[in-house]
């Protein structure tokens, strides 16, 4: 199964365990499941769903009202033959059912909306919650519950079905801690987690090579400065400090300002050897008649 669709099943089946207490709730619940997830199938109404545990919780919540059909499997032509499960209502609980009005309720709803139509994006394929309806009317009302979220949805149409969609991490959270999906919201937090410290690691390589190639650089142009001094000025006529930190350029190539400054005697700092070389460098540019430039300091 694809990460996208595993991710969703795995939020409806954890949802779909989970039966809510308050009776106003479940009433909820059940008018959303049969609003969002109904549909004529020659003139009778059917409850359809590709997730068996969604079609247990629904057939649990329609019994509480009516003597509910036995489940049976069906095939959606949409989805090329995919195995459906579903209910017959006949023509109870058709119509747009009341709006909710306390919150808990809202959710429940809204929770009815995602284990209906909702689907989940992979965190690898970039953060995406989609809601899709045959209906216009159904889109709306889902967009008014994300909404008293705090979140505002985006909509669009797809191949004539109205979908109403977010992106973003952050808001995907939201609408997921909403109706209860807390193990799909631990698993996108997770992803995040990795993917921000791959990230800063990524930045911190990307920084440290950069740092390499310019230290590399910088110690190619000394070891040649030098050489070029002492052909044409001799190190011996250098003071003691400035042909020291020449003669230990030449003798270690590789080394940072840091490790020539330990091979000192005494030691001295990253700052004090970068001041010995850079006066090597004036020198060798008095010694070409070069004009001189600002010197940077490269560890």
């Amino acid at each position: 199964m694809p990460e996208r669709s595993r991710l969703s099943a795995d939020a409806k089946d954890a949802l779909a365990r989970e039966v809510p207490r308050d009776e106003g709730v479940r009433a909820a619940l059940r008018n959303g499941l049969v609003y969002y997830g109904a549909v004529l199938a020659g003139g009778v109404l059917v409850f359809r769903t590709r997730r068996p545990a969604v079609a247990r919780l629904a057939r649990t919540l329609f019994e509480e009202q009516r003597s509910a059909a036995p489940v049976r499997r069906g095939h959606d032509q949409r989805l090329y033959k995919a195995t459906t499960f579903e209910i017959d209502l006949g023509d109870a609980g058709a119509g747009v059912p009341p709006k909710p009005r306390r919150r808990d309720e809202r959710r429940a709803e809204l929770r009815a909306a995602f284990l209906c139509a909702g689907s989940v994006a992979a965190p690898q394929h970039g953060y995406h919650l989609e809601f899709v309806f045959a209906g216009e009317a159904q889109a709306g009302r889902v967009s008014g519950l994300i909404a008293a979220e705090g979140v505002e949805p985006r909509r669009m149409l797809r191949k004539g079905r109205h979908v109403v969609y977010l992106k973003g991490l952050d808001a995907i959270v939201t609408v997921l801690g909403a109706v209860g999906a807390s193990g799909a919201v631990l698993r996108l937090e997770d992803v995040r987690a990795v993917k921000e410290t791959k990230n800063r690691i990524h930045r911190l390589v990307n920084t440290e090579a950069a740092n390499v190639v310019r230290a590399a650089a910088a110690a190619a142009a000394q070891r040649e400065a030098i050489q070029f001094l002492a052909d044409a000025y001799g190190l011996r006529n250098l003071s003691p400090a400035l042909r020291e930190a020449a003669q230990l350029r030449l003798a270690h190539p590789d080394e940072t300002l840091a490790e020539l400054g330990r091979r000192c005697s005494p030691p001295v700092g990253k700052a004090t050897i970068n001041g010995r070389l850079a006066a090597l460098m004036r020198l060798v540019k008095r010694l070409r008649g070069e004009r001189e430039e600002p010197e940077v300091s490269l560890a």
